[in-house]
């Protein structure tokens, strides 16, 4: 599907130069002198090489078609992950590079959105939050709490995150698996 270079927006996946690239950032720019461009930063899918390019808006760009499916994650081997779609019940495997950094976060029975374009596995979406419990946080400090500092914490993945100075061990956090970063408390 064609698009304007003035419509990509960050998270697209496009075809240029016969390659897969996902937008990981735009900006508009208007220079005082000449016609208004999308500077968009691009990572191809496949091998991770980013690329920043110019597009006008009259040209156009092609904009990949992907499938999404969501897949429950059944168990894991080593660096192999085995999904089930949930409405067919296939079975595929993956590997950690695949599902990529948030790969820590994955426990048995999530689910996860897999894109394919043209049948081959181009991306793995994981949930957005997750819920573990602090196994190590380290000791509040006398005056600590007056002022919104957060202490090193470590979650029972190993994890280590900063935390507000009210959480001890034993306590069930929700984490931002993309920033990895403490949400809030998570309710019983």
């Amino acid at each position: 599907m064609k698009i304007d270079g003035n419509a990509i927006r960050t998270g697209m996946v496009l075809e240029h130069r016969g390659r897969l690239w996902l937008t990981t950032k735009t900006q508009h720019v208007k220079p005082g002198k000449g016609g208004a461009y999308m500077q968009v930063e691009l990572k191809d899918i496949r091998d991770g090489t980013k690329l920043n390019e110019r597009f006008r808006s009259d040209e156009s760009v092609e904009r990949a078609r992907l499938d999404e499916d969501s897949y429950q994650l059944l168990y894991q081997e080593g660096d192999s992950y085995t999904l089930m779609h949930v409405d067919t019940f296939d079975q595929i495997s993956v590997t950690r590079s695949q599902i990529g950094d948030g790969a820590v976060f994955l426990r048995e029975g999530d689910i996860v959105k897999v894109s394919a374009y043209e049948g081959e596995i181009v991306g793995i979406t994981i949930p957005e939050t997750a819920i573990f419990m602090i196994t190590d946080a380290e000791p509040v400090t006398k005056g600590q709490t007056a002022t919104s500092s957060y202490k090193p914490a470590t979650l029972e993945n190993g994890v280590r995150l900063m935390v507000p100075p009210h959480i001890e061990v034993g306590t069930r956090v929700v984490v931002n698996t993309t920033d990895v970063a403490y949400v809030e408390r998570a309710k019983d």
